[in-house]
């Protein structure tokens, strides 16, 4: 089947998630050759960046991308939905009547990829092991609910929890509680290069960062519940989706996997080549502005109110993005509940008077001067055309005088931690389909961003009383509270939530399950056999 669009259907009110596949351990596995995947994403192991595959350390799509398909965690997402299903545990559940112990019964015969056995005191180590490195860039924040962690058995673990958080079945079937082998880790620092003693349904067989190419094995040890439908996977790192997508017409690669950009989306969406197929589903990426309120231009409510005010997010995704995304009017995408549009309530369609009024009550002297930082190497390559059109809606106002400026990731991420830009954009890929990821990991006491702005409201009432909150459709009120004081104060000024993309060759099945919701790539739901 030729040039496939697929919109995955929506379940309980949510966008069904691509997620991880059910299954036996084996199913239909194809065998013969690899199943060859091509990315942009890169890996190389530096002085900043020595462990690219240590969960304490990595916490972006492209690490999670490896982590996803050689660590296992207790729970796992589901294929569809948003309730974890087990992984490496029988059984889990909360114990208690408040929601602040959380039980964990594991599997018998679970063994590392070593060959070691896999057992509580493995998962007590992984998390407490997070925890102590506590990496400001990594994904430690996701746990530091967890008071202790205690293995009281070779099968069980037990999680005490410092507050009530039904969201945390979700965390622990994120990377961030990926069990490791106690034996080969060290409990203080990151394991460096790009090993990994996992016992998820790959392992490692090689990995060459000069030639561009990484081979994933299949686990023949593994015990979960995922079905894997190949026997190995090769990965091919392109410096471009350009000669990426060559690759995939000359057959070079089977799938084509991130970065495809909006031109080469329309490009093969309209093709009429019947080897290819293009394969489009719901996805919860989001692209939005950060602005250091602690600055003198960028503290001040009304500049940022004012930008809100004039951002035309239609025509960034009709122009820029070619409608491969939708506009997003909330830090909450489409298809969660709680979602709110809150910021086309306040600020509705682009108004530069309503903009120059925001502007002269304040007494803000106009143009204002802002420099927007960007990263040029992360998000594809056209976030660089992005910030040109928010340059451009910006300064045709009279309002802006707007330069922007480019970094490469590696600088980029590390420099806007330490506060260096006073307006810069981000991209979020979720940890979990939940309307919590969409606001905590932003605005609570340990927010990733380090943002100097603080809710009182969001921090002390909205994220403790939503997390005690097990029906999560009953937390939709408080979440859209939260996403009103947000377009009030517009400490971040969302732009943008994304569709997902993978191109393959026809011969390759199970493309329409390989992304999950936060564009993390399934491996092994990817076969090779013939499409009728």
């Amino acid at each position: 089947m030729n040039r496939k669009t697929l919109v995955l259907p929506a379940l309980a009110g949510l966008l069904a998630p691509a997620l991880a596949a059910c299954g036996g351990t084996s199913g239909g596995a194809s065998g013969g050759d690899a199943i060859v995947v091509g990315t942009t994403d890169t890996f190389a192991v530096t002085e900043d960046s020595p462990a690219p595959f240590d969960p304490a350390a990595g916490y972006d799509v492209s690490a999670w991308n490896i982590m996803r398909n050689t660590f296992q965690t207790l729970v796992r997402p589901p294929r569809s939905g948003t309730e974890p299903e087990m992984e490496a545990a029988e059984k889990c559940e909360f114990t208690d009547e408040v929601g602040e112990q959380y039980r964990c019964t594991l599997r018998e015969g679970l063994t590392f990829s070593n060959g070691h056995d896999l057992t509580a005191e493995d998962v007590e180590f992984s998390v407490r092991r997070m925890l102590d490195i506590g990496f400001e860039l990594g994904p430690a924040s996701l746990l530091s609910n967890i008071d202790r962690v205690q293995a009281t058995s070779d099968t069980e673990v037990v999680f005490h929890l410092r507050k009530p958080d039904a969201t945390f079945p979700y965390k622990l079937a994120t990377p961030a509680a990926a069990i490791l082998d106690s034996e080969s880790y060290p409990r203080k620092s990151f394991r460096e290069g790009y090993e990994i003693a996992g016992s998820g349904p790959y392992r490692i067989d090689s990995f060459d960062e000069e030639a561009g190419r990484a081979v994933l094995a299949r686990n023949e040890d593994y015990e979960g519940t995922l079905d894997v439908r190949n026997d190995r996977i090769e990965l091919r790192f392109f410096d471009s989706s350009r000669t990426m997508e060559k690759a995939l017409r000359d057959g070079g690669i089977d799938v084509m996997s991130r970065s495809i950009s909006p031109e080469q989306v329309v490009r093969l969406r309209n093709n009429d080549d019947d080897a290819i197929e293009l394969v489009e589903s719901p996805g919860q990426e989001i692209r939005y502005l950060v602005f250091d309120t602690s600055r003198s231009t960028a503290g001040q409510r009304a500049v940022r109110a004012a930008m809100a005010q004039v951002v035309d997010r239609k025509a960034l995704v009709r122009d820029v993005y070619r409608r491969t995304a939708e506009p997003l009017y909330s830090m909450v995408p489409s298809g969660l509940v709680g979602h709110r549009n809150s910021f086309f309530n306040e600020y509705g369609e682009p108004d530069p008077a309503a903009a120059r009024e925001l502007l002269e009550e304040a007494g803000v002297e106009t143009p204002v001067k802002l420099t927007l930082h960007y990263t040029t190497d992360h998000y594809g390559a056209v976030t660089r055309d992005e910030f040109e059109a928010l340059r451009t809606q910006l300064d045709a106002t009279g309002l802006f005088d707007t330069d922007i400026q480019g970094v490469p990731w590696k600088e980029y991420r590390p420099a806007a931690a330490e506060g260096a830009y006073e307006v810069y954009g981000f991209g979020w890929f979720p940890d979990f389909p939940d309307a919590d990821n969409f606001i905590a990991p932003f605005l609570a006491e340990d927010n990733f961003l380090k943002l100097p702005y603080v809710s009182e409201e969001i921090r002390e009432d909205v994220i403790p009383r939503t997390r005690r909150e097990t029906n999560r459709a009953a937390s939709a009120a408080a979440f859209g509270r939260a996403q009103d004081i947000l377009a009030r104060d517009v400490p971040l000024l969302p732009l943008w939530q994304g569709k997902q993309y993978l191109a393959a060759r026809e011969d390759i099945t199970g493309v329409e399950w390989a992304l999950n919701s936060a564009s993390v790539l399934q491996l092994w739901e990817l076969g090779r056999g013939v499409q009728g």
